[in-house]
């Protein structure tokens, strides 16, 4: 089984829209019926606007800790409110309340508290799904707003989809990963066999783009690019080639900008399905074609 994690150093780079016309793409190649989508991008997952799956099942993800006070023995005397260093508990009508979402879950107000009416609780922050696609399972996620753990998150994700790969005895596992560098990025990459990195001939674009590289050599991930709206800055584009062959990184792709691609999102369709012979259709089954040798000699 090999896992192909598409990432991007910035969001916007048209992450989501490559995933979804790999998918259409890998179903209809050597890896047809063979493949297993996952969106690890769970702090904004939309993988699922364009391929519309069916959910089948959905799971509460559960992250951190909140403070709760039990009222019936709570003599308010306000010493929590005294150690609390992320003004979560505040005064309402002679009591004291704890604001969720400001309670870092830290506990020094349980330990603060005389009569121990403090009480640490799990919360859930999230959910966990899998659903089907037109084109094979999906495992996706959602965090809720405000709430972390997303690296965390994300590595249920990509577990839960490696099982259910392994189990069904899939050869590829497609993932959306999430954009820059952070602790969803490592949870994404981890293990994969081959990342291709969108990127952009922006200023922000490369230089993100440079820093993502450097996360993915990090854990030895072998890496590709392909750059997005290539036309739109062409001496930008040969930049990041550039830098990329300095580097010894195989630039396989580059994607023109295309309003067709908005369109078919909105339509809720890959781009490849929705207009087969737009020009960004062609340069991504052009795209598709470059990275699939890279995965057959990948090591399983």
């Amino acid at each position: 089984m090999k896992q192909l994690v598409i990432l991007s150093g910035k969001g916007g780079t048209g992450k989501t829209s490559v995933t979804a016309a790999f998918a259409h793409l890998a179903s209809q190649g050597p890896f047809a019926d063979r493949i297993l989508l996952a969106d690890a991008d769970v702090d904004a997952a939309n993988l699922e606007l364009v391929l519309q799956p069916r959910r089948l099942d959905t799971q509460p993800f559960r992250g951190g800790q909140v403070a709760v006070i039990d009222d019936d023995t709570c003599m308010r005397c306000g010493d929590c409110e005294s150690v609390c260093r992320f003004d979560a508990i505040v005064e309402i009508d002679g009591g004291w309340a704890i604001d969720p979402i400001a309670c870092d879950g830290c506990a020094a107000c349980v330990y603060q508290c005389p009569t121990e009416s403090i009480a640490m609780q799990e919360q859930t922050v999230g959910e966990c799904a899998r659903s089907d696609s037109r084109y094979g399972p999906l495992h996706h996620a959602n965090l809720s707003p405000g709430q972390e753990n997303s690296g965390k998150l994300v590595t249920q994700v990509r577990q839960r989809a490696r099982q259910h790969a392994l189990d069904e005895q899939r050869e590829l596992v497609i993932v959306d990963g999430p954009p820059g560098i952070g602790c969803p990025v490592i949870a994404a990459v981890s293990g994969a066999d081959l990342a291709l990195l969108v990127t952009e001939p922006t200023v922000s674009g490369i230089h993100d783009l440079r820093r993502a590289l450097q996360t993915v050599q990090h854990f030895g991930v072998p890496a590709l690019v392909c750059i997005n709206k290539a036309d739109v800055y062409p001496d930008g584009a040969r930049e990041i080639e550039a830098d990329c062959a300095a580097q010894g990184i195989a630039t396989v792709g580059r994607i023109p900008f295309d309003l067709t691609v908005a369109s078919a999102m909105v339509a809720g369709e890959a781009v490849t399905v929705y207009r087969p012979d737009a020009p960004a259709s062609l340069a991504l089954s052009a795209l598709w074609e470059r990275v699939v040798p890279f995965l057959l000699e990948a090591p399983a």
